[in-house]
């Protein structure tokens, strides 16, 4: 197929690597077949207008995936190979019935991919890292190699953040990398700040590490700066703990004006600021995260739990300042010795390549499409949310409590959590984190949503659920 004429619009690799993604695409859809002659690089390199050694490198790359053969004298070619892997990793390949069906509801999930494209693409990613399974199966430095940091920093850079990469450090998941941030923060007895709504995790690891907890009033902006002050007079905290991007569970995300009053209380009272990421990725735009502001008085947790999946447990911690580097490796090191080479192999690999983007692309529109069912049933101001957000936060009306709605809803298939979880001092609200996505099928999430809004319409009595 001499004509053939990729458009690497197509792709938002690095050009060279969307030559190959773009041959990998056109040979599931059928543009390209197994046996077609590839252009040759000289003049494939004159018709996209690119280098001669653009060109080369994605052959290359396209080589690597098993997609292409290259011989001397007779050209490049197609091999097949992306049909074949399109349907597994081997022949006779088949999901796991018993993987399949592990799903914890109570968690707050973006929704899962289901377009067979980026599903294939995913599965040549891992395909492309079992090429190194063996050294991946090795012990490896703690913080991830200089190829990851490079990934992390990439992915960073997204949120306007550009470290050194001896502050950047590749851990298991934000919830560890809380774990010991905090253990060098704080020591038993002391006290440390959150929202007053806030991350149940969080509850769990100041109880953990015996730390007091204590919630900060809030308002629609996110933590009132002049009760940060007042309880920085009275507590002496330690640090404070916020997620400050589609914060879970309420969804709220602290405008740009807001945060910049925060840190000046926190500069005022030397407070180190905990920056949970976790959803910082997911706005097409949105405030600086606090570490752009204030660097040196911030650790940044930038999870991929919510940007990518949560099975991938890693997280890219970013430093305030290179003395709290030593003590923060020796605390990860004592709990966790290192992030998993093959899943931090896997990661790179997708943010090189650009899989990441894409999955990131997936998990808005489909989010997007999510909330819009939710803001077609419910009246509008009868819950928060946001545009992008997997979750809606419901306060309850009609005599409904927190429990009765819990058990009302528990068959629905989503999943639907009491504000029990997310309070730190004081009797919690009558509301409830309700989440959209995770596994669940638009169709069936419609079915959910219908029947939470008709037992919303009245009282518990009328919604017939006890018997």
């Amino acid at each position: 197929m001499k004509d053939w004429h990729p458009d690497l619009g197509r792709s938002s690799s690095p050009r060279y690597m969307a030559i190959a993604d773009v041959i990998e695409m056109d040979l599931r859809s059928g543009h390209l077949v197994a046996g077609d002659r590839l252009p040759p690089q000289r003049e494939l390199a004159k018709r996209l207008n690119v280098d001669f050694t653009t060109v080369a490198r994605g052959y290359v790359e396209a080589q690597k995936r098993g997609l292409v053969d290259s011989h001397v004298g007779r050209g490049t070619f197609v091999t097949g190979s992306a049909a074949k892997e399109s349907q597994g990793f081997a022949p006779g390949a088949a999901p796991d019935p018993r993987r399949a069906s592990v799903v914890d509801f109570s968690m707050n999930m973006p929704p899962e991919p289901h377009d067979p494209e980026l599903i294939a693409r995913m599965r040549d990613g891992m395909a492309t890292v079992a090429a190194n399974l063996i050294p991946l199966l090795r012990y490896q430095g703690f913080g991830g190699a200089g190829i990851d940091k490079e990934a992390a920093a990439t992915w960073l850079s997204r949120r306007g953040l550009a470290p050194p990469q001896e502050r950047i450090f590749v851990t298991p998941g934000a919830h560890p990398a809380l774990l010991a941030i905090f253990s060098l923060l704080a020591k038993p007895g002391e006290t440390v700040l959150s929202e007053i709504i806030t991350y149940p995790g969080m509850r769990s690891i100041a109880a953990q590490l015996r730390l007091n907890l204590a919630g900060l009033p809030m308002d629609e902006d996110g933590i009132l700066p002049d009760a940060f002050a007042r309880a920085c007079e009275r507590l002496q905290p330690k640090a404070l703990y916020l997620n400050p991007t589609l914060q879970n569970p309420t969804t709220l995300t602290i405008p740009a004006r807001r945060r910049e009053e925060i840190v000046t209380v926190a500069r005022r009272y030397h407070v180190p600021i905990v920056e949970d990421d976790a959803y910082g990725f997911i706005p097409l735009e949105g405030p600086p995260p606090l570490a752009a502001t204030a660097p040196d008085l911030t650790w940044h947790i930038g999870g991929l739990a919510k940007s990518i999946g949560a099975g991938l447990r890693l997280a890219y911690v970013v430093a305030p300042d290179s003395k709290t580097v030593w003590p923060f490796v020796s605390a990860m090191r004592a709990n966790n010795v290192m992030a998993s080479p093959l899943t931090l192999a896997l990661a790179t690999r997708w943010i090189e390549d650009g899989t990441a983007d894409a999955i990131l692309r997936f998990i808005r529109t489909e989010a997007a499409a999510r909330q819009q069912m939710v803001a077609a049933l419910l009246p509008e101001g009868s819950y928060r949310a946001d545009p992008l957000s997997f979750n809606i936060w419901l306060p309850l009306a009609n005599g409904w409590t927190r429990s009765t709605f819990g058990s009302h809803m528990r068959s629905a298939g989503i999943g639907v959590v009491a504000s029990d979880a997310f309070t730190v001092e004081g009797a919690a609200p009558e509301a409830v984190r309700v989440c959209l996505g995770g596994p669940i099928t638009r169709e069936k999430l419609q079915g959910a949503l219908d029947f939470m809004a008709h037992a919303l319409e009245g009282p518990p009595e009328m919604a017939a659920s006890f018997f």
